[in-house]
């Protein structure tokens, strides 16, 4: 039973907490499952501070410094740049402002489950953020606090609230060809880039890191083994950024893609002025382009071929658009994608199915007409 003064009380979850004030204002700590296991928790550390990591109690730090540490002595060292840059922007703009605010600055069951909440109620994000927020905090606290939650369940029985799905961008089959013919008429080597993209769908990223030995002219296969992206520099406070070289978002987006004749003759025929298959496609030296580049070059064919302003994932969005309408199936096509799994494909192209079950239906209209026609058909 716990006693007056002692800052020992049962939690609504079964558990028990105790607090002991280590300096003004500042408290540690301990959590068990009876009374006596933390009242015991509490006085160790009272004995013997120092075992206070060897017992995986939360360290004398506050919370959302903790979070920092973590970012930047663990995630930095074991994910690629680009994970990185995305865990810090969750971290800095979502988590930390909000823990930060909390009284103390403690980061406890509670204050996670507020966090969620008010994560939950944001209109303004999109449920794939959110998603990508919540997943960076869960992995935080599993790393960092050392104690008996179980931080995987409480994440588990998350439900955000159902956002409509925003119909992908994709080209029609007229702007298509009005943006193919301006790029094969383009004077700019580089705009085989864009085509490359509209018949295989590709990523930005993944079109800038192609090399010539990427491309076996033999079995008319392209291999995606890695992709080019601009991150920030977290040296120093500074601000600037850099190229980086690295694989694919997922094992799934390291993948062949077989090219269709047509594809692979411009290819050839671009590839009689290179002899040297290490060098990158779209550069023609041993360094990759900056995307931007192939951004800029492509907002200038929308322009000159009088198209919407779209985002260059539209392309991608209208190879897969294109595939569903000549009847790929969706499984291959996720394949080619390179999606880590076909729901994935199926959730970001809906509405593209539904136009295609409509125009199967359709198809049934035939048959009605010969059977009503014949004098067998009854009513």
């Amino acid at each position: 039973m716990a006693r007056r003064g002692e800052n020992i009380y049962k939690r609504k979850d079964g558990r028990w907490e105790a607090r002991l004030l280590i300096q003004k204002g500042k408290y540690k700590y301990f959590y068990g499952k009876s009374y006596k296991e933390v009242k015991m928790k509490m006085r160790s550390f009272q004995e013997n501070p120092k075992k206070l990591e060897e017992e995986q109690i939360i360290e004398d730090e506050n919370g959302t410094k903790l979070l920092e540490n973590w970012l930047e002595k663990q995630v930095r060292v074991r994910v690629k740049p680009l994970t990185y840059e995305s865990y810090y922007h969750c971290m800095k703009k979502h988590i930390l402002p909000f823990f930060q605010n909390e009284q103390e600055d403690q980061i406890t069951e509670e204050t996670v489950l507020q966090f969620i909440k008010k994560l939950s109620e944001n209109t303004l994000l999109a449920n794939t953020s959110k998603k990508k927020i919540l997943t960076v905090l869960k992995i935080a606290l599993k790393d960092v606090l050392k104690e008996e939650i179980n931080w995987t369940l409480i994440f588990k029985s998350v439900k955000l609230p159902k956002q409509e799905m925003k119909e992908v961008e994709a080209f029609s089959l007229k702007e298509q060809r009005s943006l193919e013919s301006a790029a094969l008429c383009s004077e700019d080597q580089r705009a085989l880039g864009i085509i490359l993209c509209l018949y295989t769908g590709i990523r930005l990223g993944e079109l800038c890191a192609l090399k010539w030995q990427d491309i076996d002219r033999e079995t008319r296969l392209m291999s995606i083994t890695k992709t080019v992206s601009r991150v920030k520099k977290f040296d120093g406070g500074s601000k600037k950024t850099e190229l980086v070289v690295g694989t694919p978002k997922s094992r799934n987006s390291m993948r062949k893609i077989p090219l269709p004749d047509f594809l692979l003759k411009l290819v050839e025929k671009r590839k009689l002025y290179e002899e040297n298959e290490n060098v990158y496609i779209l550069s023609g030296t041993n360094t990759p382009i900056d995307p931007r580049k192939i951004q800029k070059l492509y907002k200038d064919l929308l322009n000159e071929s009088h198209l919407p302003d779209r985002k260059f994932h539209a392309i991608r969005h209208t190879f897969a658009t294109r595939g569903l309408e000549l009847g790929v199936d969706i499984k291959t096509l996720s394949e080619i994608l390179g999606h880590s799994s076909v729901s994935i494909t199926l959730n970001i192209y809906a509405h593209s199915l539904v136009e295609q079950k409509k125009v199967a239906i359709e198809k049934y209209n035939i048959m009605y007409v010969e059977v009503s026609d014949s004098k067998k058909f009854a009513v």
